[in-house]
């Protein structure tokens, strides 16, 4: 997993801290402040399901952690207000290897982004016949096998990447976004397949194996496409 390389994007290389990430609920109360802009205890509360107290240890939590920090208080000042320290997160291939102990709480982390990714699509396609028709003809879900080398699978992620920093709501403001914009999701995975044999479905070749070879859904049409 990698982050933009922005000013205000952090790296994180440290199993303790990726450790507390590994937590859905850290994980939603992060998100809720990168994405949407400092919010209380009990406004966080209302992503994750768990009362304002449990809230309110997690951001102590994170805010540990070097992720979240008090901000200026609102009104009479009665309840903390907590901003993210940074606009996102994320980790490299640190040149000098990898510790068996980075490598399983990245795992960890990883099994939490993508369980959490999942939900919210499951619940964008359990509404989905009420929506609007704009949103539903503006959704897009595709997934292709793609035959390439390392340095080509690295360039188009960075290609991507550049794509979308201008649309992520921790850089955009409201001001700047046109009439009718709303929170939506950009999920992208781009991985080698695993050898035959070596934790799960893979190929020798990606030539010699048809499964999946490609899917793109736009609102409520799918058709097979490699592009």
């Amino acid at each position: 997993m990698t982050t933009s390389k922005a000013e205000g994007y952090r790296q994180v290389n440290d199993a303790g801290v990726l450790r507390a990430l590994a937590h859905p609920a850290r994980l939603a109360i992060l998100s809720r402040l990168q994405s949407e802009g400092p919010a209380t205890a009990t406004e966080c509360a209302q992503v994750t399901g768990l009362s304002p107290s449990a809230c309110s240890y997690h951001l102590r939590t994170l805010a540990k952690n070097g992720l979240v920090e008090e901000a200026p208080p609102r009104g009479d000042g009665r309840e903390r207000v907590w901003r993210a320290l940074q606009r996102g997160w994320g980790f490299n291939e640190p040149e000098d290897g990898i510790t068996p102990e980075l490598f399983e709480a990245r795992r960890a982390v990883i099994d939490t982004v993508l369980a959490d990714a999942a939900q919210r699509l499951s619940a964008y396609l359990a509404q989905s016949d009420r929506e609007p028709h704009e949103w539903r003809a503006a959704a897009w879900l595709t997934h292709a096998t793609l035959l390439v080398d390392a340095e080509e699978l690295r360039a188009l992620a960075e290609r991507i990447n550049e794509l979308i920093i201008p649309y992520r709501a921790a850089e955009r403001t409201g001001e700047n976004a046109p009439v009718g914009a709303r929170l939506a999701e950009f999920q992208l995975r781009l991985f080698p397949w695993a050898p035959r044999g070596a934790g799960g479905p893979g190929a020798g070749s990606a030539a010699s194996d048809s499964a999946n070879a490609g899917f793109t859904a736009a609102g409520s049409a799918g058709s097979d496409s490699t592009g």
